[in-house]
């Protein structure tokens, strides 16, 4: 890598990871909720609907949230979600994800919580401090429901809404990343969530050769990242986001 091109990265992350980053983004709703546990559940839940069209997933997030009268966790946690997202709707939630779809995804979240009481404590009993294995533990045990595809199972695609939760949750010292993770996991482990977008600029950039959105290309993406911020490769992400940005203004 050119010293040139790590001085754009540095550059760009140092002027896109600021709390702006959140108008628009997903990662804004976890800054409303209050209490850690709330915080957790927000942003799951938030992630594992953020694909497709940018307003249209936001509004759906937003109307879970409406529902949850803004308590995720407790929504969850006491099953009052049954009320709001019945099991035996066919109709459409949010594009391949049904009513039914979704109950089944949040059946499984309130079975997990009765057992480990958080997600994070979960994690924290199945990761052994690394953010791969964090992926599998979390791909794994919402990836056995096979009546909610919500997270997916096969941990050789990229992973991509699970990497930016984990990214949420694992990176501190942020305006945008809550890093309550940050004492188990090692932000050194996380892998970049990879996207179409990102995948178009790092191949660009010279950073990947693949176009292929795959588990393995975001490792090499994030091990090339780690060239240029070696104790945290994720802050490369915002990097990524801001080239893009910088240069369709300036196309």
């Amino acid at each position: 890598m050119s010293e040139d091109l790590a001085r754009l990265l540095r550059s760009c992350a140092d002027k896109y990871e600021t709390a702006e980053f959140l108008d628009g983004d997903p990662s804004q709703f976890m800054h409303r909720a209050n209490g850690e546990a709330n915080i957790e559940a927000t942003a799951f839940v938030s992630s594992c609907l953020s694909f497709g069209a940018r307003s249209q997933f936001l509004r759906r997030i937003q109307w879970l949230i409406d529902r949850a009268g803004g308590d995720m966790d407790a929504w969850i946690r006491t099953g009052a979600f049954e009320r709001d997202v019945p099991p035996d709707s066919s109709k459409c939630f949010y594009r391949f994800f049904t009513y039914a779809t979704m109950n089944a995804f949040f059946r499984e979240y309130k079975s997990l919580m009765s057992e480990h009481c958080t997600l994070g404590d979960f994690v924290r009993k199945n990761c052994d401090g690394d953010a791969v294995k964090a992926v599998a533990a979390i791909c794994s045990r919402f990836g056995a429901c096979a009546d909610s595809p919500v997270v997916p199972c096969d941990v050789r695609s990229a992973c991509k809404r699970v990497c930016m939760f984990l990214r949420w949750m694992v990176r501190d010292g942020s305006p945008v990343d809550v890093g309550l993770w940050a004492d188990f996991i090692d932000k050194r482990t996380l892998v970049v969530p990879l996207d179409t977008h990102v995948v178009q600029e790092a191949c660009r950039l010279g950073l990947l050769k693949s176009r292929s959105a795959s588990m393995s290309a975001a490792k090499r993406l994030t091990a090339a990242l780690a060239n240029v911020f070696p104790d945290d490769p994720c802050r490369g992400d915002f990097a990524l986001f801001g080239i893009g940005v910088d240069e369709s203004m300036h196309a």
